[in-house]
């Protein structure tokens, strides 16, 4: 080609030509505006390189090949552009995804010469121009650090979608003049896109323009403090002190610190992919400084370091544009293209995760439709994308292994038991409390399950919605607690128990659709299994008999359901359980379920914990003549509870000798509480929620003599206390919290010695209390709202222990 071709003055006019046909067509052509706006600050960053790179080949007397390689992206992109300013407004996807696509195309096209070619020979240049080398050659120990590195922050990926309102966010916090956010954890599971998005960050122009120094830093598991400063100082062309210990490099990175900022200008301090245990280094770079702020991205969260944002998860239509720009080759037309919806509902299967969208979508890409189709099969049969996409399975495996270097394994245990629980469903916290404390020995109330909970948490491997309203604190009652799980990390727990072979899990985990059921599960042999966990989850369409199965060792049953009409037979194999300790019963249907065969419940002898969720129960104990070792029965929207426990053949508190917890909560059509509930004398706690139809407690409650806890929480029709109330010496805890209707408290209240804690907000119909509340010596704390509180003012100083306490008000509609 000849030089005058590929001279400065014709590749500047080649370029210049590009740029102007690009903003004509985002005049035009509105609906690339998001891709051409992209290209066109693309073009205008290396604009200044194009019109000296000439010089740098002919310094450096450099072949004209890859001057010509430009002039042809250049002339091929003007053309590309200008039939895109001609294209009227697409309604057709398909062909604006292709349309955007080859901008994109072209835009990485771009990137990549400007990367790889350009860029190289301008720092060449850069280099003979400057005193680099004399600087390198006086930095005393420098050719020890020669490898460390850049503290830049590379270019993200072509194609950026679901990160516009976190930048955004990101910016209206740290742009700011203000100690108010100096220090922000980007924090979501692997492979979500925070590492884009921190380098998203750093390439924006306004960035750019408030931060004087960016510096950008990869951590990863290995927390390596003086290396990091070492790059750091080595970055900034300082001569790189040996240091004498960490104290001493991280006093010596303050000082540096001070030096830029006085020097004028702002620094950010990036920090990608910080582990969990990494927090006693991370303070480190806690430094009070004005204009120094610092970002980082990990799969936990660090609250002592600073504040938290969460990386949300891809919306449907940002999913869908991720996953075709991985599976859809540019160009692609025809009968060959998989149809609309087919796309749609394997993008759906990916549940919004960016690293599952760009793998399945890769491994889609110019495959005819029938492995598309055979692809969406597998997903919808219940094969997940964990079970057979290593990259992804990898990805989210590696925040499982950091629970396995972790000391408490415990943990560990506690995640892969939430695969126990049906897929896109809320978790109970309470019913995880009831089996981590026999399968793992938690303590009862919670403590230590809440305390996992949050750890869980804080790593990204559920998702806690704790709502306390100040009136749930240190009793363990946990009730509108739940917790919530991302589809691919059950996959992952499930597939993980699933390692061993099946009779020798540790999680007997059986996920059933209709009648599609294991090969074993029709064996007329009985089929023994080890497992201490056993999980069975049907739906709808499920009407196979129970198989003959041996579960000796089993301590916990999970059985999920998904029935409105039919009724569910318990198991008969329950009755070879022998060391059965927690039953779970749900029914995830939209409206109970009879549940039938109580029979097998009379042969567990070690049963403690027993709940039951959206399910009738009239025949509950017709069949049941002893439960004996039954501590805790929880009864959630449960219908006839009544008519259950008034057909019994035998007294209540002869079949329920030990039960010590009895947890009922929206159960609406419990009026009132079943004769014999109140013989129960070894009873500590009996909690009732959100009754609406229950109109009163029975007098014989005074009988209780063991209750420590008594909560009538929510249960708007109560009006009234009994006076026998005061008999309760043991009672330690009363909770009247949104009982509207009662009007006094009963006069004999004061004779509760042990009271302590007293929870009565929002009791709107509550008047006056007794005097007697002066006789409350042990009260402690009282938890109301503004109007109740001033009932107690004029009793405060005959109760010197006495705090009131006024919660801020929360909301809480997570159960809708």
């Amino acid at each position: 080609m000849a030089l005058e071709i590929v001279g400065g003055a014709a590749v500047g006019a080649v370029f210049e030509k590009l740029l102007e046909a690009v903003v004509d067509a985002r005049n035009k052509a509105t609906q690339f505006d998001s891709s051409l706006e992209k290209l066109e600050n693309r073009l205008t960053f290396i604009k200044s390189c194009i019109l000296q790179v000439e010089k740098v080949n002919d310094q450096l007397d450099r072949p004209k090949e890859e001057m010509e390689k430009l002039v042809r992206i250049l002339k091929d992109g003007e053309k590309l552009i200008r039939k895109c300013s001609n294209v009227s407004c697409c309604n057709n996807l398909m062909k604006k995804w292709r349309y955007e696509s080859k901008i994109d195309a072209l835009d990485d096209s771009l990137l990549k010469l400007f990367q790889v070619d350009l860029l190289s020979q301008m720092e060449i240049l850069a280099i003979f121009k400057s005193d680099r080398f004399s600087l390198i050659s006086n930095r005393g120990v420098s050719h020890k650090y020669e490898n460390l590195g850049s503290c830049e922050a590379s270019d993200p990926p072509a194609l950026l979608v679901g990160l516009d309102v976190p930048l955004i966010e990101l910016k209206r916090r740290l742009l700011k003049d203000d100690h108010h956010e100096s220090r922000i954890v980007v924090s979501a599971p692997g492979g979500c896109g925070k590492t884009t998005l921190a380098k998203r960050f750093c390439q924006d122009k306004q960035v750019k323009e408030y931060f004087e120094h960016i510096w950008y830093v990869t951590v990863s598991k290995a927390f390596d403090l003086i290396g990091i400063i070492n790059k750091l100082y080595w970055h900034n062309e300082e001569q790189v002190p040996v240091f004498q210990n960490e104290e001493d490099a991280v006093n010596q990175l303050e000082l540096m610190l001070k030096k830029k900022l006085q020097n004028g200008g702002r620094i950010l301090l990036v920090l990608d992919d910080v582990w969990w245990g990494a927090e006693s280094v991370l303070v480190k770079f806690k430094f009070q400084m004005q204009g120094y702020k610092v970002l980082v991205t990990s799969r936990n969260e660090f609250p002592g370091f600073g504040s938290t944002y969460n990386l949300k998860l891809l919306n449907e239509e940002d999913a869908r544009n991720l996953f075709c720009h991985s599976a859809i080759p540019q160009g692609r037309t025809g009968s060959s293209m998989p149809t609309e919806d087919l796309l749609n509902k394997i993008v759906r299967q990916c549940k919004g995760f960016p690293v599952a969208l760009e793998v399945v979508g890769r491994s889609l890409h110019g495959q005819p439709v029938e492995i598309w189709k055979s692809t969406l099969m597998k997903l919808c049969e219940g094969q997940s994308i964990v079970n057979y996409e290593d990259e992804v399975r990898n990805c989210l495996q590696s925040s499982l292994d950091a629970l396995c270097n972790h000391k408490d394994i415990i943990l560990k245990e506690c995640f892969m038991d939430l695969g126990s629980f049906p897929e896109d469903q809320k978790i109970p916290v309470t019913a995880l409390i009831e089996i981590w404390a026999d399968l793992h020995k938690l303590d009862e109330d919670g403590v230590h399950a809440i305390s996992n909970l949050h750890k869980l948490h804080s790593r990204n491997l559920l998702n806690l919605a704790l709502t306390t309203n100040g009136a749930n604190e240190n009793d363990g009652w946990y009730n509108d607690a739940f917790v919530t799980q991302h589809d691919l990390l059950r996959d992952l727990a499930i597939y993980q128990s699933n390692q061993e072979p099946i009779n020798k899990r540790k999680r007997l985990i059986l996920d059933l659709t209709g009648n599609r059921l294991p090969h074993w599960w029709s064996n007329e042999k009985q089929l023994e299994f080890s497992a201490r966990l056993v999980s069975i989850s049907t739906d709808e369409m499920f009407s196979s008999s129970w198989p003959n199965m041996q579960i000796p060792e089993a301590k916990v049953l999970i059985l999920n359901f998904n029935h409105t009409q039919k009724k569910y037979e318990l198991p008969e194999f329950m009755k070879r359980m022998d060391k059965l300790k927690v039953l779970i019963v749900t029914n995830y249907g939209f409206c109970a379920s009879e549940l039938t065969n109580f029979s097998p419940l009379g042969s567990l002898c070690n049963l403690k914990r027993m709940r039951l969720e959206k399910v009738s129960i009239p025949t509950l104990c017709n069949t049941i003549t002893e439960l004996k070792n039954l501590e805790k029965l929880s009864l959630v929207m449960c219908h006839k509870i009544g008519q259950a426990f008034a057909n019994s053949t035998t007294q209540i508190p002869e079949m329920l000798p030990n039960l010590r917890e009895i947890n009922i909560d929206y159960c609406n059509d419990l009026v009132e509480l079943p004769d014999g509930f109140c013989d129960l004398v070894r009873l500590d706690k009996l909690s009732i929620s959100n009754c609406h139809k229950l109109s009163a407690l029975p007098e014989e409650i005074g009988k209780l003599q063991n209750l420590e806890v008594l909560r009538i929480h929510a249960c708007t029709m109560v009006s009234k206390l009994p006076d026998s109330i005061g008999s309760l010496q043991k009672l330690s805890v009363l909770d009247i919290t949104r009982c509207l209707r009662i009007r006094n408290l009963p006069k004999r209240i004061g004779e509760l010695q042990s009271l302590r804690k007293f929870q009565m907000r929002k009791c709107r119909g509550l008047r006056e209390l007794p005097s007697s509340v002066t006789d409350l010596v042990e009260l402690e704390r009282v938890i109301c709202d503004e109007e109740t509180a001033q009932l107690w003012d004029c009793f405060m100083h005959l109760l010197p222990n006495l705090t009131l306490s006024v919660p801020e008000e929360v909301i809480n509609l997570n159960w809708l």
